[in-house]
């Protein structure tokens, strides 16, 4: 009796043990998750995302300074934006799912003076990314580059064709200050889409038929817009800041048979720029920006739809509207 009792211990011993290893086994819990990229295409000069047509109306989202994107996440979806253009590369990984849940996609901006390689391998996979960035406004800086642009459209073509290399499910941009040269087109074949940095006014229309004269790539507008600050008045003249991004964008959005979309400069005011990043200053330096209307000057810490405090602007709604 008693040894049939300890051989029915032993089993149920056996089972017990059975049992807890396999609630352990790495292959009974949840798999980790998976990112899945957006397969982003070109077709007739036209974006698509997943086989959708994709028209960005974006905002250019500076992160130097003062910013917290689980704060402003809701006042872009609220201004109906679904792109954001940042100058440098994200690494943190619940930032980039937050957007992605939100609906913002994101044209990532990448070193290329690093290891840009690593970076698009260890990022393509996720689903907010909308395409790879390199450079910004560099054709402004000849100094950068021994003093000859050929260096920096070589460094961008080799950039451009490595990244295209590694990743087949993103287009790679350049951000250009105003329309590309012919040799800047030419010296490029790699990049897929122009992005131009356009300060004329409050009419860029010529630049974006110019362009279209140039090049059968497709194009988009990377920086436009107008700062908050009129330097005539010496004052803030928010009115003014949106009368500008009305026209700039209506005239924009209206040309998307040519353009796909536009990054609007920008997002909130960056009091980093132009002196005390304690308190907000006028001036602050800014290449080819003798277009910026309606004053002629770039007050470099006033461009956002928002404030520093995140508290809105005139211009917000009419980005709200325009892009709704």
């Amino acid at each position: 009796m008693t040894s049939k009792l300890n051989f029915l211990l032993f089993l149920l011993f056996i089972l017990f043990m059975g049992c807890s290893s396999k609630s352990n086994d790495p292959e009974e819990t949840t798999p980790p998750k998976v990112d899945t990229p957006s397969k982003v295409t070109i077709s007739q000069k036209k974006l698509f995302v997943d086989g959708n047509r994709y028209n960005i109306k974006g905002i250019c989202y500076g992160r130097n300074g003062y910013f917290n994107y689980q704060q402003d996440i809701p006042l872009m979806q609220e201004a109906n934006i679904n792109t954001i253009r940042v100058y440098a590369q994200i690494s943190d990984r619940a930032e980039l799912d937050a957007y992605h849940k939100a609906g913002i996609k994101i044209i990532m901006q990448v070193d290329y003076n690093g290891n840009y390689e690593t970076y698009v391998r260890d990022y393509m996979a996720h689903p907010a990314i909308l395409m790879w960035e390199v450079g910004n406004e560099n054709n402004y800086h000849p100094d950068w580059f021994g003093g000859n642009l050929n260096n920096w459209y070589r460094i961008l073509e080799e950039v451009a064709g490595k990244i295209k290399a590694i990743d087949t499910n993103h287009p790679v941009a350049t951000a250009h200050g105003e329309v590309p040269t012919a040799i800047a087109l030419n010296s490029c074949p790699s990049v897929d889409i122009w992005g131009m940095n356009l300060y004329r006014w409050d009419n860029n229309v010529p630049a974006l038929n110019e362009f279209v004269a140039k090049s059968d790539k497709p194009f988009y507008i990377s920086e436009a817009g107008a700062d908050s600050y009129d330097t005539k008045e010496e004052k803030e003249r928010e009115d003014l800041q949106a009368q500008a991004t009305q026209k700039i964008l209506s005239d924009i959005l209206s040309k998307n048979n040519v353009c796909v979309g536009v990054t609007l400069f920008s997002f909130s005011d960056e009091w980093w720029k132009a002196g005390n990043p304690s308190q907000q200053d006028t001036g602050g330096e800014a290449p080819n920006s003798g277009g910026v209307p309606y004053d002629g000057a770039a007050n470099e810490e006033y461009w956002g739809i928002v404030k520093h405090d995140r508290s809105k602007k005139q211009a917000f709604n009419i980005v709200k509207d325009l892009y709704n």
